[in-house]
């Protein structure tokens, strides 16, 4: 019997299923996003359903709180599941965390109530986007940080983003693919920083659009190497036309860092646990 199991024979069929919501952080390099997807590659879902299924002794289906793409990372991914497996807290962490590859883990394990969905539920999501802002790409963090060559003027990105906080419609900043059914979002804070040669795009949203955050960073990098005003960003947003959008940035450099949901759920939020962000 696992730790945790308090089923017995033919008694588990009557146990009512219950939801789970589970903290994740993985490093998204060796996979193809988040998503499950039809021919077979690898993905964290995939994985991660794997490694749950394992403690669950029977099928497990993931709901997200936001669908990464290839190579983007996360630090603060928010999931749910509903199972009969009668599994303490420790059980889906520890043992769930003892099944998966050393680049996905389980972070917390917390029961919630059935009217919780780790989509539907989230008011906001938080990404961060990391620039490596030097001559030479880094030797240690090739997968993990976006690299610009160019000299960027935080300055100059900033007044650019601030067109972009707020309730807009974001055609101009999505992937021509997107399947969303409306680009109106509202963008609660964009911040821009620089620590050394680290500049990272800090953004929150009540939700984000197919390569929303990349194509936003694509943009704030053209104004911060001086290839266009800071009213370009503007001109992009009003524009409603992807193809003036300018260059998406590379996936590399794009953290999912966290999720809000309403506070009667109880959820932990951390802040960003990377080791060139404090």
């Amino acid at each position: 019997m696992l730790a945790g199991d308090k089923t017995t024979g033919n008694n588990s069929t009557s146990i009512p299923p219950h939801r789970v919501a589970l903290g994740i952080e993985y490093d998204g390099s060796a996979y193809s996003g988040w998503q499950i997807q039809a021919h077979t590659v690898r993905t964290v879902q995939e994985t991660l359903q794997t490694a749950l299924a394992s403690i669950a002794l029977q099928p497990i289906k993931l709901f997200c709180a936001g669908r990464t793409d290839a190579s983007v990372h996360a630090t603060g991914q928010v999931v749910h599941f509903d199972s009969t497996a009668d599994r303490d807290q420790e059980a889906w962490l520890r043992g769930t965390n003892s099944y998966l590859p050393i680049d996905v883990r389980v972070r917390w394990a917390q029961p919630v109530e059935e009217s919780f969905h780790a989509r539907f539920s989230a008011l906001s999501r938080r990404y961060l986007y990391v620039i490596d802002n030097q001559q030479v790409r880094s030797a240690l963090f090739p997968d993990r940080l976006s690299w610009y060559r160019k000299p960027l003027d935080v300055d100059a990105m900033r007044e650019g983003a601030n067109y972009l906080v707020g309730e807009h419609d974001f055609t101009s900043y999505r992937t021509v693919h997107c399947q969303a059914h409306t680009p109106v979002r509202t963008v609660q804070h964009l911040k821009i920083s620089r620590r050394g040669s680290r500049v990272f795009i800090d953004i929150q949203a009540n939700a984000f659009l197919h390569h929303m955050v990349r194509n936003i960073a694509g943009v704030l990098m053209a104004i911060g190497a001086g290839e266009a005003p800071a009213k370009w960003a503007r001109e992009v947003l009003l524009v409603r036309d992807r193809c003036r959008g300018g260059v998406t940035g590379p996936p590399q450099g794009l953290y999912l860092v966290g999720a809000e949901y309403p506070a009667e759920f109880g959820l932990p939020y951390y802040e960003p646990n990377l080791p060139f962000f404090d």
